[in-house]
């Protein structure tokens, strides 16, 4: 059985090294075909991961707008805001049942 005809068991590469192959192929220090047979893969395996590296730094570069975020809240924040107004409400209610009428906002 020749080389080509053999069956390689399928290795499969760590993120990181995903990210060696694409520098790699980016910078021109190896062609895609080099890049498969130093790394163990087959050559569409390097055109897959040099295509998902791309999309996906298009798609993050598309989604990050130039200056300071604007005043939406992050997730964290808008929680934070959410619990401090569940003590606040909860604060109300516990001084209400302790003096037997409705707690008011100072005017």
């Amino acid at each position: 059985m020749s080389e080509q005809q053999e069956r390689r068991a399928r290795k499969r590469l760590a993120p990181s090294e995903k990210y060696e192959v694409f520098g790699q192929i980016l910078t021109q220090q190896a062609t895609q075909r080099e890049a498969a047979a130093s790394w163990g893969v087959d050559r569409t395996t390097v055109v897959h991961i040099c295509r998902v590296a791309k999309d996906g730094a298009l798609s993050a570069l598309a989604a990050s707008v130039p200056g300071r975020p604007s005043g939406a809240a992050s997730p964290e924040q808008a929680e934070l805001a959410a619990a401090r107004s569940e003590i606040e409400r909860l604060r109300a209610t516990v001084t209400e049942q302790a003096v037997g009428r409705p707690a008011r906002a100072a005017t």
